[in-house]
C-alpha cells in the first residue's frame, strides 16, 4: 500500500508538472529570442514607419530584440500569409491594416489566410482619416457641389487614387455607395503622381491622408472639401466631416494595428497589448501619429477584433456593390 501511494503521488506530481509547463513557458516569455515584426508592405510607408517607431521601444520594454521584416506584395497579403503560418509562440507579430485585414478578403478571389480567423488581435495603433480635396481653382466648395456636379456629368467626376483597392479608392467607393452617385476612378502608381495630376488639373478630385495632401492645402493649391472620419481633424478644424456635410454614418479611416498568429497565448497577447499601448501613449509617439495624420486609439484586443469584423462586413458590401476587383 505504501509503495502504491508513493507511485500514485509521483504520477500526480508528474501530471501537475505537465499542466504547469504551458503556464511556465508563458510566464518566462520572452526568453531573449528575437521577435519578428512583419511589415507586409515595402519600406517607407506608414505601416513600416510606425513599426520602426514602435520596435525599439518594444524591444527595451520586453528585454529582447524586435526585428523588422518587410514582406510586401498584393496589398499586404503576402506578408500577412507568412505571419498567419508562423508559430503562435509570441515571437512573430504583424503590422496589419485596413487593407490586409478587412478589404483584401473581398478584393482578392483567393487569399492564403483568413483576415479574421488566422490572427489574434493585439493592439490598434490608430486610424488615419482621409481628406477629400479638389484643385483650388475648382468651382466646387462643398460636398453637395461635388455630388451635384458628378450627377450632372457623364460618368461622374474623375477621382485619382494611389491604386486599385487602396484606402483612397475605398473611400471613393464608400461615398458612391452611400450617396448613389457615380464617379470615374483613376488609379495611379502611388499618391505622388496622383496628387500631381490633381494639382495640375488633369483630374477633378481625390481622397488621401493629410500627410499627402496637407502640404498642398497649406500652399493653397488644393481645397479641402470634407474629412472621412466621424470627428473633425485638429489640423483642419474648419473642414466638416462627410457625415456633417450630408452623408450620415460615413466614417472611414486608414487604420493600423498589430496582430499575432491565431493561437498565441492570451497572456502573451495581453503583455504585448499593454507594452504597445504604453509606447503609443508617450508624447513622442503621439506626436509622430499626429504627424502622420492619424488619430491614436486605445482599443482592447477584444474591441479591435470586433471592430475588424465590422470592417470586413462593411467593405464586403461596398466592394460587391461597386464591382471592384484586384488588378
Amino acid at each position: 500500500m505504501h509503495r502504491r501511494t508513493i507511485v500514485q503521488g509521483a504520477i500526480a506530481g508528474l501530471a501537475a508538472s505537465a499542466l504547469a509547463l504551458p503556464a511556465l513557458a508563458q510566464g518566462t516569455w520572452p526568453t531573449g529570442k528575437a521577435i519578428t515584426y512583419i511589415v507586409p508592405f515595402p519600406p517607407g510607408g506608414n505601416t513600416d514607419t510606425l513599426a520602426r517607431v514602435i520596435a525599439p521601444a518594444l524591444s527595451t520594454a520586453l528585454g529582447t530584440p524586435v526585428v523588422i521584416d518587410n514582406k510586401g506584395g498584393a496589398g499586404g497579403s503576402v506578408g500577412s500569409a507568412i505571419a498567419a503560418r508562423a508559430a503562435p509562440d509570441g515571437y512573430t507579430i504583424l503590422g496589419g491594416t485596413i487593407s490586409s485585414h478587412s478589404i483584401n478578403g473581398s478584393l482578392y478571389a483567393k487569399l492564403d489566410y483568413d483576415p479574421v480567423k488566422s490572427f489574434a488581435p493585439v493592439a490598434m495603433l490608430g486610424s488615419g482619416p482621409l481628406v477629400l480635396v479638389v484643385n483650388a481653382s475648382s468651382p466646387y466648395k462643398t460636398l453637395n457641389d461635388v455630388l451635384a456636379a458628378s450627377r450632372a456629368k457623364q460618368g461622374g467626376l474623375s477621382s485619382a487614387s494611389p491604386g486599385n483597392g487602396t484606402s483612397p479608392h475605398m473611400a471613393l467607393a464608400l461615398l458612391g455607395y452611400q450617396s448613389g452617385v457615380a464617379f470615374t476612378h483613376v488609379p495611379y502608381k502611388g499618391s505622388g503622381p496622383a496628387v500631381q495630376d490633381l494639382v495640375g488639373g488633369q483630374v477633378d478630385m481625390m481622397f488621401d491622408t493629410t500627410l499627402i495632401v496637407g502640404p498642398h492645402i497649406q500652399s493653397g493649391k488644393l481645397r479641402p472639401i470634407a474629412v472621412s472620419s466621424a470627428k473633425r481633424l485638429e489640423s483642419l478644424p474648419d473642414v466638416p466631416t462627410i457625415a456633417e456635410a450630408g452623408q450620415k454614418g460615413f466614417d472611414m479611416g486608414s487604420w493600423q494595428a498589430v496582430f499575432a498568429p491565431a493561437g498565441t497565448p492570451k497572456a502573451i497577447v495581453d503583455r504585448l497589448h499593454a507594452e504597445i499601448m504604453k509606447i503609443v501613449a508617450t508624447p513622442e509617439v503621439q506626436a509622430r501619429l499626429k504627424g502622420f495624420g492619424m488619430l491614436p486609439s486605445d482599443m482592447t484586443p477584444t474591441q479591435l477584433g470586433d471592430y475588424q469584423k465590422s470592417e470586413v462586413d462593411k467593405w464586403a458590401k461596398v466592394i460587391k456593390a461597386a464591382g471592384i476587383k484586384a488588378e
